[in-house]
């Protein structure tokens, strides 16, 4: 996972579609008198420049322009004030805010990283201190500082804000720097008041440490018999430790039992069955079957987790849902996630997992995994592992390898020059990235942190047990290195910081994923299997249905909170509980052969990432393609090439990158290919 950096959310609060000023409203403070006379006087000044530009800057400075900011006579005096008309005076203007604007930034983020610490890293006790800190957001009052010295007027008076139509019709003949000017105005496109975005902030920091702390101690997990199924002392955090314990049980003669008792566990967290004192503590034995709590052979019913889960998701809606008037023209999360975050309308979007999880080729490879198993489809098997080349590997072998080679941070820190050399990077380049990424102790399962200057160090963190790293901690490891590394590039080699980053979050999910794919041979375990290219492609296509339909869930769910905002946590409990099963029945139960589970609500970026899932999928698709053109290439050229693009509309980064708009035809087409090789 990419922890968003403020960045993200600083673009949140910046995108719009202000296709009003295009209709000439102003704002309610600015008549329509006092518009057309300053107008008029701006051409008449500069008689040389287009009617248009002046009238378009005019309007949609008047859009933001607030009671508060001045008199009429103040907006008038102001734009014939800060209008530029020459346009060398014009881009040097643009190559200074974008300068300023990365100091701004960057250290409003540094400062955001460090009060967040004691939270996110294994470095000491939290203190209740440490809770006010970490919520306090440095970002909060940019936006309002930059109205009200007017440097945001000052932008909205000179470039234009585009619509995504534009960007998407004009986008592909612009200049790098008209690219970069049309991000800039974005910037200012709403007005968020600071207040609402400390409500936002505080609601995000506390689902985030309510996630980063649920803990479940598998050796205290018993059956019917009273017998531990788990090693002592394995602590795994929901929902991606338990998930990926399940997926290496693939790998044992004798797995299936463990993976129906971790299964058991997820239905308890998904409905709140499960006892709050098993959560993060290992003083009680626990049977997941029958919900009891067992001490010194007897058994009795506790007190179950309060509908905490659910009562962080709805904090999260509820501070989305104050944000919304505030977006005029993206006024709710949803539009602000698609129209503005991945540039990609809703239902384009949905239509495209829809596609890929409908194909017949679904049910080829869902009887391929039953063949493969040698018995039924169990619900979890949307996990099924055995297509990956780590899966012949047992993984106590695996950790022992990587406790052995990473026994705590600094090993890690140390190896990363190695590790891309591996992947093929050339070794000044090794060593930039290396010495430009810190890693971290994470109490989390561990996210990727960029920089937002140049100046700054992208941050890694990763959880380190005492006795060394584990394999399941290397692999999210190498997850959030692949982040890392876009992160570096695409802020330090990038010619305009205001096109740093990739399109959205699914394009650096993309390129997470490429760099876990590779996990086992980063250990010196590669495989020399003829079937492997194959293999890939059903294990990519597997598990991007898996995440498509809990990506479908997660827009779902968020339509049901907007239909019904005044619902309480066990409202929303049962309807997110409805919900995937309504989407399990639709798409997977035809494939498993079981109806009306809900496992698909068990990921916990549903609860602290606000509407975050669909990325994934998007990110499987997009890395296939990627996978695809890497073919025969290095991967570290053509990494760097590619993120050098920076944040273009999707598909035309992707037009730029390897040569085709997205799709999920290559995947589709190479899982059939894989299934017809298989089984001849």
């Amino acid at each position: 996972m990419v922890f968003k950096s403020p960045l993200f959310f600083v673009l949140v609060v910046l995108i719009g579609f202000f296709l009003c000023w295009r209709q000439s409203i102003a704002g309610d403070s600015i008549g329509k008198e006092t518009l057309h006379q300053t107008m008029s006087e701006l051409q008449e000044k500069y008689p040389q420049v287009d009617s248009k530009r002046i009238e378009h800057g005019v309007q949609q400075t008047a859009l933001l322009w607030q009671t508060g900011d001045g008199t009429p006579e103040d907006f008038k005096n102001f734009c014939l004030e800060a209008f530029i008309a020459d346009s060398a005076d014009l881009s040097a203007m643009f190559l200074r805010v974008q300068d300023n604007l990365e100091q701004i930034y960057g250290h409003a983020l540094q400062v955001s990283r460090f009060l967040s610490q004691p939270l996110q890293l294994d470095n000491g006790a939290v203190l209740p201190i440490d809770y006010r800190f970490a919520e306090y957001n440095p970002f909060a009052h940019i936006l309002d500082d930059l109205f009200a010295n007017r440097i945001a007027f000052a932008v909205l008076l000179n470039f234009p804000i585009h619509s995504l139509d534009e960007r998407l019709s004009y986008g592909p003949q612009w200049s790098r720097q008209q690219w970069a000017q049309s991000r800039l105005t974005q910037q200012f496109a709403a007005r968020v008041p600071a207040s609402i975005s400390q409500t936002l902030s505080r609601a995000y920091v506390k689902a985030d440490d309510y996630i980063s702390n649920y803990n479940i101690y598998m050796h205290r997990l018993v059956d019917s018999d009273g017998t531990p199924l788990f090693p002592q002392g394995l602590k795994l955090i929901s929902h991606w430790g338990l998930r990926d314990e399940l997926k290496s049980q693939y790998a044992a003669t004798d797995g299936l039992q463990r993976q129906r008792m971790i299964f058991q566990v997820m239905k308890r967290i998904i409905g709140q069955e499960i006892p709050a004192a098993v959560i993060d503590n290992d003083r009680f034995d626990w049977d997941p079957y029958t919900n009891e709590l067992i001490i010194e052979g007897k058994r009795f019913s506790d007190n179950p987790e309060p509908d905490n889960r659910y009562r962080h998701l709805l904090q999260v809606f509820q501070a989305e849902k104050i944000s919304d008037p505030y977006y005029p023209f993206l006024p709710s999360k949803i539009d602000r996630r698609f129209q503005g975050d991945r540039e990609i309308p809703e239902d384009q979007f949905a239509a495209l997992l829809v596609r890929l999880l409908t194909d017949p080729v679904a049910q080829k490879a869902a009887d391929l995994v039953k063949s493969r198993l040698g018995r039924d489809l169990e619900p979890f098997d949307i996990w099924y592992s055995g297509f990956k080349s780590r899966s012949s590997y047992p993984e106590a072998e695996l950790d022992r390898l990587v406790a052995e080679r990473y026994p705590d941070v600094k090993a890690f820190q140390k190896d990363l020059p190695r590790i891309l050399s591996v992947l093929g990077f050339d070794d000044p380049t090794a060593e930039f990235l290396g010495f430009k990424i810190t890693v971290d102790p994470s109490r989390g399962a561990g996210h990727a942190m960029g920089a937002m200057r140049k100046e700054d160090n992208a941050h890694l963190r990763t959880r380190i047990g005492k006795t060394g790293m584990n394999y399941k901690g290397y692999n999210i490891a190498i997850h959030e290195l692949g982040h890392n590394v876009e992160q570096v590039l695409s802020l330090n080699r990038m010619d305009h910081y205001l096109l740093q980053g990739v399109p959205n979050t699914a394009f650096t999910e993309a390129f997470a994923f490429v760099f876990q794919s590779r996990d086992i041979e980063l250990l010196g375990l590669k495989q020399n299997d003829p079937a492997q290219e194959h293999l890939k492609a059903l294990d990519t296509f597997w598990a991007t249905c898996e995440i498509a339909a809990v990506g479908l869930m997660d827009m779902e769910v968020w339509r049901w909170m907007y239909d019904h905002p005044e619902a309480t946590p066990v409202e929303l409990k049962s309807a997110v509980i409805e919900i995937a099963r309504d989407v399990w029945n639709r798409y997977w139960a035809p494939l498993i052969g079981q109806k009306d589970q809900e496992i698909l609500a068990i990921y916990s970026h549903l609860i602290d990432t606000g509407l975050y899932l669909p990325d994934y999928s998007l990110g499987h698709i997009i890395m296939f393609q990627i996978e695809d053109y890497l073919k025969g290439k290095n991967l570290g050229t053509e990494m760097e090439r590619m993120c050098r693009l920076g944040n273009l509309t999707p598909d035309a980064w992707m037009q730029a990158a390897v040569g085709s708009p997205i799709s999920v035809e290559p995947l589709i087409e190479a899982t059939r290919n894989a299934i017809d090789a298989l089984q001849q």
